[in-house]
């Protein structure tokens, strides 16, 4: 089908596009933008979007769908479906113990589900080990021909440093970068709080700064010697963020990204034992918070995500510290990352960017752009809506948000993926 959005204010940070103007889709692709549609180009349905935005489509670099293992949380259709309505059309889909994505099997059974639900599409990182057990290298060569875009261990513990050189090295020839969670188990213990004074009064097992710093710094060890690239996924504190702007600064080939809700909420937030805000890696203090807006807004971190982690409601009614970390996290990235324009923590600019063709660019992905030719991957969102967060509203069927009772401006009304309305308000 060819469609035809008139009047829209289109934004593209990769463009420096930022007009009103119409944008042609021909079939499955971004044909052209404004004066460059062709006269002849006949649109087999034209939507008028004055009013709204148009935005690329939301890269997603962190989510766990669940699925195979853990049906009883929720299934793919279901994510993938909250996902679009959220303005996300590309996902990347996180291994984890009960579906460690370390066989060319589940791959296409997860792509198959995906596929068949027919909303966002879904890219998979890999198993850095055999069942994420930390022992035996997976098949790496074989999952990077069914198409995963990286290998990461999740957040399981690795065998040891030997082990961990291996697998750069395996990765390296293989030309897979390592999505790495940088944190030293032997320090974390049970914990599910930020070690200080709040986590002493109330009495909960604490997780050091150093659980995370510790492991950072071995693996930028490392780094230097293999040279092999690696993502650190969701760091967490200001320390953190000083050993990444000095990698950086030394040359090493290493990203990192940061989970929104890390930008917003701190141990403060964990006064009354609300296991909704029940995260690994744990809120941290303002401080550490502070440092991480800097971080996104001097271009230090270089994608924001939603961690999406959805979970059934008997999950976080046990006591904290037995409860599943994560926040169901598909519907409040949008909202979450326009607030900190609102804060003036970043600009428009940035907000979108750090959504789209960044996170898309460290998965080797053309995708989180309007530029012709390009697959129709996009959303229609309008600015002026203002709205209230209600967890029993999510379309995920994880309901477990601290962020409920949040109001925030601006929705997704339409989602395009492959030029095909997937979502529509």
């Amino acid at each position: 089908m060819n469609t035809l959005i008139t009047n829209a204010r289109l934004i593209d940070p990769v463009s420096d596009l930022d007009e009103v103007a119409d944008i042609a889709i021909q079939k499955n692709k971004i044909l052209a933008i404004g004066s460059q549609i062709p006269s002849n180009f006949k649109a087999d349905k034209t939507i008028d979007a004055s009013g709204l935005w148009v935005l690329p489509g939301i890269v997603d670099l962190s989510a766990y769908l669940r699925e195979p293992g853990q049906e009883n949380k929720t299934r793919i259709p279901y994510e993938t479906y909250a996902a679009v309505s959220a303005g996300i059309t590309k996902i990347c889909c996180m291994p984890e113990k009960s579906s460690p994505i370390d066989s060319g099997a589940t791959v296409k059974l997860i792509r198959s589900k995906a596929k068949q639900a027919g909303f966002a599409r879904v890219a998979m990182i890999g198993a850095l080990t055999e069942k994420l057990e930390g022992e035996q290298l997976s098949h790496m060569g074989s999952l990077k021909y069914v198409g995963c875009v990286g290998v990461s261990q999740g957040w399981e513990p690795i065998k040891d440093l030997a082990t961990m050189r291996k697998a750069m090295e395996y990765a390296s020839t293989h030309g897979l970068p390592l999505f790495l969670h940088p944190i030293e188990h032997s320090l974390m213990e049970t914990g599910g709080m930020h070690e200080g004074a709040l986590s002493t009064r109330l009495g909960l097992p604490p997780i050091p700064v150093a659980a995370e710093t510790a492991a950072m710094a071995q693996i930028l060890t490392l780094v230097e010697q293999t040279k092999c690239p690696v993502h650190f996924c969701r760091l967490s504190s200001a320390d953190s963020i000083t050993l990444l702007k000095q990698a950086k600064a030394n040359g090493l080939p290493v990203t990192a990204d940061v989970a929104v809700h890390q930008l917003f909420l701190t141990e403060m937030d964990l006064c009354d034992y609300n296991s909704l805000c029940h995260v690994i890696p744990p809120f941290r203090s303002e401080r550490d918070r502070d440092a991480l807006r800097l971080a996104v807004a001097d271009g230090t971190i270089d994608a924001i995500c939603s961690d999406h982690q959805p979970h059934e409601i008997d999950a976080k009614l046990t006591p904290f510290e037995e409860s599943s970390p994560g926040i169901s996290g598909f519907e409040t990235l949008l909202p979450l990352v326009l607030r900190l324009v609102e804060e003036n923590v970043i600009n428009q600019n940035q907000a979108i960017a750090y959504l789209t063709h960044k996170p898309a660019s460290l998965i080797g992905s053309s995708a989180g752009t309007l530029q012709a030719g390009q697959k129709a991957d996009l959303s229609l969102f309008d600015p002026k809506e203002f709205w209230q967060l209600d967890a029993n509203k999510l379309l995920s069927n994880g309901k477990n948000t601290p962020f409920t009772g949040w109001s925030f401006s601006g929705k997704t009304v339409q989602t395009f993926v492959k030029g095909k309305s997937v979502f529509k308000k």
